[in-house]
């Protein structure tokens, strides 16, 4: 016998319905399943983003920029970071000397989710061919668990350093 599952009231309960139905790239790349991208980036002083928590670590930073810089080639479909990335510049060379760098970055990653929102927008947008056989939604799912992959990563390090949860919050 078929039970329902709990799955539609936890939904609701966590506010990610609009207009009654689940917006599921809203889900994926701003405020499902974890914490809001907002939380996860709020709150970090400059020596933090910088410090990594072990030789073998990345830093906050670094990690951000990473996903900022794959996020920008597939929602603004810019070449020339692409041309970048296929030369293996994966993380910044140098870490940020001052906080508006940080924040800038910041600012960027959050602006590219909403253009990743604007691609996600009609199924029109959505089935554009990026590559043979390759739509856009094709890869938009994979940034989304890319961004996940490295939003996890930047909590894990903020636990590490003691800086999760950010002030203010639980």
């Amino acid at each position: 016998m078929y039970r329902r599952f709990a799955a539609p009231r936890l939904i609701r309960a966590l506010g990610v319905l609009q207009g009654g139905k689940l917006s599921k790239w809203k889900h994926l790349f701003v405020d499902g399943e974890y914490a809001r991208r907002e939380k996860i980036l709020s709150g970090l002083t400059l020596e933090q983003v910088k410090r990594p928590p072990s030789e073998q670590s990345h830093s906050i930073y670094e990690e951000l920029w990473h996903a900022t810089r794959c996020q920008t080639i597939v929602v603004t479909r810019d070449e020339g970071w692409y041309e970048s990335w296929q030369r293996g510049e994966h993380y910044p060379i140098h870490p940020p000397v001052k906080e508006e760098e940080w924040s800038a970055l910041v600012t960027e990653f959050l602006s590219g989710l909403e253009k990743a929102l604007e691609w996600a927008s009609s199924p029109e947008k959505l089935g554009v061919e990026v590559d043979t056989g390759v739509t856009m939604g094709d890869v938009l799912h994979s940034l989304a668990v890319h961004n996940a992959y490295h939003m996890g990563k930047i909590v894990a390090v903020r636990q590490l350093i003691g800086a999760w949860p950010p002030a203010g919050e639980s």
